[in-house]
């Protein structure tokens, strides 16, 4: 896999996150899988708005779809969220890293102005 691929699949992640009925799906489905009917009740939208809904987070690897008898049930795909949150996390600690050298200098000059 390269850098390419995984830019790929990240963007096509972000990208799905951006809609606020997609952000509420993944919520929903974090409680456990359910199908497009279900996942269509709490919205005042249709079920085939719903089901382009779910066809985007399916393309961006962050859901997956079963078949059990006649139920199509939708689930999380727990491994693309990790792989979304140990980016962010890398960004995160960096950040965290270089406000807490910052402290330490703030520190430093409070003490010398003592």
């Amino acid at each position: 896999m390269t850098i390419d691929d995984v830019d790929e699949r990240l963007d096509r992640a972000f990208a799905a996150l951006g809609d606020p009925i997609r952000r509420a799906l993944i919520a929903r489905l974090s409680r456990g899988e359910a199908t497009v009917n279900e996942l269509a009740e709490p919205f005042p939208i249709t079920k085939q708005a719903v089901s382009r809904h779910i066809q985007v987070l399916e393309a961006a690897g962050l859901i997956t779809r079963s078949r059990d008898g006649q139920r199509r049930p939708c689930h999380l795909n727990s491994a693309a969220l990790e792989e979304l949150t140990s980016w962010i996390d890398t960004y995160r600690l960096t950040r965290e890293g270089q406000f807490r050298r910052l402290d330490d200098v703030l520190d430093e000059m409070k003490e010398q102005e003592k």
